[in-house]
């Protein structure tokens, strides 16, 4: 090699390495934004190939270009994800990822991370999601959210003000995360039993019980709503549901679960959203393919090598 010339595995590594260093803060944006960990995942895989061809030269900012291209690709994907979610069968509930060695998915701060949220969000345009997700999350200053958005930074400001309003209404506060537990444990003990009294006395009166099961045989295709109406569905599905399962607590999107499994396969991912007057919501997660995901995301396939 002549005296002076680029060493081609030399810029290989510099390459690999910044993005490297970035990488959970990409999947934490797209994530959040899709609420569906596979879909992110392969947007972070075609950032790194969009980064290794880029010239780099007139790259500036590395981390701005690769938060700006991951933004938009994610913004294109969303839009698209809308149509065929319509066509779901059932409910659809975000995928949910480990979170317990990486609570914070790559974010500053946990926000936007919950199921709740994640669903709260699928209400928002994906631009309003975008510039909610870029500062409430990653604390993103609204000028650089402009630049990634390519708006007036009036409008980032308004789009992130009306997120936060949209996001605030009619949901109370959420438990702390030690509360959590004890109300998703106080919740076990009363669903396997199915003990009727039990369950209505910790839910909110207007809780509802969600279940995504993607078509899955015995899965609710309707949510269930309502203090009674949800203890009784699930005392009288008790016999049926819990004798032959075990049960392991687990991480999920920064809050306590509870994976629910038979003869060594996974039949759900139960996780609740909680506050002061109660169990607000149960989510169910019973799709084979958001159960195989989040299996997944249990093993460490999110971690790059």
């Amino acid at each position: 090699m002549a005296s002076g010339a680029p060493d081609a595995t030399s810029d290989l590594d510099e390459v690999a390495s910044a993005f490297v260093r970035l990488r959970p803060r990409l999947f934490g944006i797209a994530y959040r934004m899709l609420g569906d960990a596979s879909e992110a995942e392969d947007l972070v895989q075609e950032v790194w190939l969009r980064w290794q061809n880029t010239d780099r030269a007139v790259v500036i900012h590395p981390a701005a270009f690769l938060a700006t291209t991951i933004t938009r690709l994610a913004i294109n994907v969303a839009q698209s994800a809308r149509s065929r979610r319509e066509a779901y069968v059932g409910p659809w509930l975000p995928e949910a990822v480990d979170t317990s060695a990486d609570p914070e998915v790559g974010a500053e701060r946990g926000e936007a991370l919950g199921l709740a949220v994640l669903l709260l969000l699928e209400r928002l345009s994906p631009t309003q999601r975008a510039a909610y997700v870029l500062r409430d999350a990653f604390d993103y200053s609204y000028e650089s959210i402009a630049e990634i958005l390519q708006l007036e930074e009036a409008n980032v400001r308004q789009l992130v003000s009306r997120a936060r309003k949209h996001l605030g209404e009619g949901r109370r506060a959420p438990v702390s995360a030690d509360q959590h537990r004890r109300l998703l444990s106080a919740f076990l003990v009363a669903s396997q039993a199915g003990d009727f009294a039990a369950l209505e006395g910790l839910f909110a009166a207007d809780v509802v019980s969600v279940t995504d099961g993607g078509g899955v045989l015995g899965a609710a295709r309707v949510p269930v709503l309502g203090r009674a109406r949800v203890a009784r569905f699930l005392a009288n599905s008790a016999r049926k549901f819990w004798p032959g399962t075990t049960v392991a607590w687990v991480e999920a999107n920064g809050r306590a679960a509870l994976l629910v499994s038979r003869a060594d396969a996974a039949l759900a991912l139960l996780t609740i959203d909680a506050s002061d007057a109660g169990i607000e919501q149960l989510l169910w997660i019973m799709s084979p393919s958001k159960l195989a995901a989040f299996a997944r995301s249990l093993a460490g396939a999110r971690r790059p090598a």
